[in-house]
C-alpha cells in the first residue's frame, strides 16, 4: 500500500468515457471549481437525501456558487425504496422545473441508493445528461460509486431496470466517513473485503493487519482502503465495462444469496444493509466454494473470521424461508439461460464465475448462513 498523501487520483480507463476518481479528506469544498473545467453551462442539480442534506448539501452548493453555477437541490427519501420507476418520475419533473437540459450536469450526493437512483435519472434524462457522483458511504466509497451501473428497483429484484452510465468524474470526501453510523460503517467495509477476496490476497492480509485503525477512522488507513479498493473496481470496469466477457461479474461474490436474505428480511419489516447481505452471502459462497473442492476449509474459515471482527453478520435467521429464498435466487438478474451463475472462490486472491452449480453446493451455502 502507498504511503499517505493528501488527494489520490485513480483512473478509470475507459478511453472515451474514461475519467478521474479524485480522494481526499475535505475534497467535497472543491466540487465547483472541477465541475466548472469540464462544464460550461450555469444550472446544475444535486440530489441527496434526508439524511446527507442536512450535513453536506450546503458544503457542495457553496462550492458550486462560488464556481458561478445555479445549483437546484433536490432531495429524497432515504432508504432503499427510494429506488423505484415513481421516484424516478418525480425527479423528471423536478429537472424540467428547474430547466436542466443537455449541458446541464446532476451531482449525486449521497450513499448507494442516492448515486444508483440519479445516475439512472441522469443517463435517461434527455438521453444523458453530464453525472457527478460524490458519495458519502463506504460502501458506495469502494464499490457503488465506480464502474456506471445505474439503476432502480422492481418488484421482481433489485436494480432490475437500469443502465450503464458513466460519471464525468468522482468526488470522494472521506471525512464524511466520520458521520455514518457505526452499523453503516462497517456494513460498507463487507464490498472492501469482497474486493480482497477476489482479486488480491495482499489487500485481504491488510484488512487482518489494519482492522482496528480502520474501525477508529485512522486517515492514512481510510485513504489507502478507499485508494486500493477503486483501483480494483477501475481495474475490472476497464477490462469488462458491461459484463459481456464474464470478468466484471466477479464483482457478485457474495451478492446472489446476499440479495435474496436483503430482499427477505425487507418484507419481513426488519431490513438489513446491504453490506450486511453482502458478508452473510460471502459466507455461503465460500461455503459452497469448499464444497465443491475449490477452496480448502482454513481460507473459509479465514474470510468468517474477518467478518465477525468486523461486526458483520455471517448468520440470518431466515431457516424458515428457504423456499422464499430459492425462489427469489431463480429471479435474479445473474440467472442465464434458467441456471444460476455463482461467483466461487478457489482461494483468497482468486475467484471465478461459475455456470455448472450443484444443488449441493447451494444447499451447503444455506445449511451455513441460515439459522432459527
Amino acid at each position: 500500500m502507498r504511503n499517505a498523501s493528501p488527494e489520490r487520483i485513480v483512473e478509470v480507463g475507459l478511453q472515451a468515457r474514461s475519467y478521474p476518481i479524485i480522494i481526499a479528506p475535505g475534497a467535497l469544498v472543491t466540487l465547483g471549481p472541477r465541475l466548472r473545467e469540464r462544464i460550461k453551462g450555469a444550472r446544475v442539480a444535486v440530489v441527496t437525501d434526508e439524511n446527507v442534506g442536512p450535513l453536506y448539501a450546503e458544503k457542495a452548493l457553496a462550492s458550486l456558487r462560488e464556481a458561478r453555477f445555479e445549483p437546484t437541490l433536490l432531495t429524497v427519501p432515504a432508504g432503499d425504496a427510494t429506488k423505484c420507476l415513481e421516484r424516478v418520475s418525480r425527479l423528471y419533473d423536478a429537472l424540467a422545473d428547474a430547466r436542466i437540459d443537455r449541458s446541464s450536469p446532476i451531482v449525486a450526493l449521497g450513499g448507494g441508493v442516492v448515486g444508483d437512483l440519479t445516475g439512472f435519472v441522469g443517463a435517461t434524462w434527455l438521453r444523458g445528461i453530464p453525472f457527478i457522483q460524490c458519495p458519502t458511504t463506504i460502501e458506495a466509497d469502494v464499490d457503488a460509486s465506480v464502474g456506471g451501473k445505474t439503476g432502480v428497483n422492481h418488484a421482481s429484484g433489485k436494480n432490475m431496470i437500469g443502465a450503464f452510465y458513466q460519471p464525468r468524474f468522482v468526488l470522494i470526501d472521506t471525512s464524511t466517513l466520520r458521520t455514518l453510523s457505526n452499523r453503516d460503517f462497517r456494513a460498507g467495509l463487507a464490498e472492501s473485503i469482497k474486493h480482497a477476496v477476489i482479486r488480491d490476497a495482499g489487500f485481504f492480509d491488510w484488512h487482518e493487519q489494519n482492522a482496528e485503525s480502520v474501525l477508529t477512522y485512522e486517515p492514512q488507513a481510510l485513504g489507502a482502503l478507499v485508494e486500493r479498493n477503486v483501483r480494483i473496481k477501475a481495474d475490472v470496469v476497464a477490462r469488462d465495462e458491461r459484463e459481456e466477457s464474464g470478468h466484471r461479474a466477479l464483482l457478485n461474490f457474495g451478492h446472489t444469496i446476499g440479495h435474496t436474505v436483503e430482499s427477505a428480511m425487507a418484507r419481513r419489516g426488519e431490513p438489513w444493509r446491504h453490506g450486511e447481505c453482502v458478508a452473510l452471502g460471502m459466507v455461503a459462497a465460500c461455503e459452497m466454494s469448499v464444497a465443491a473442492g475449490r477452496l480448502d476449509r482454513a481460507s473459509a474459515e479465514r474470510v468468517t473470521a474477518l467478518l465477525e471482527r468486523i461486526d458483520l453478520p455471517t448468520q440470518a435467521p431466515l431457516a424458515d424461508s428457504r423456499d422464499e429464498l430459492t425462489r427469489l435466487m431463480y429471479a435474479d438478474k445473474k440467472v442465464a439461460a434458467g441456471r444460476v451463475r455463482f461467483v466461487l472462490a478457489d482461494a483468497i486472491g482468486h475467484a471465478a464465475l461459475c455456470d455448472d452449480i450443484e444443488e449441493s453446493w447451494i444447499a451447503a451455502g444455506f445449511d451455513r448462513v441460515l439459522a432459527r
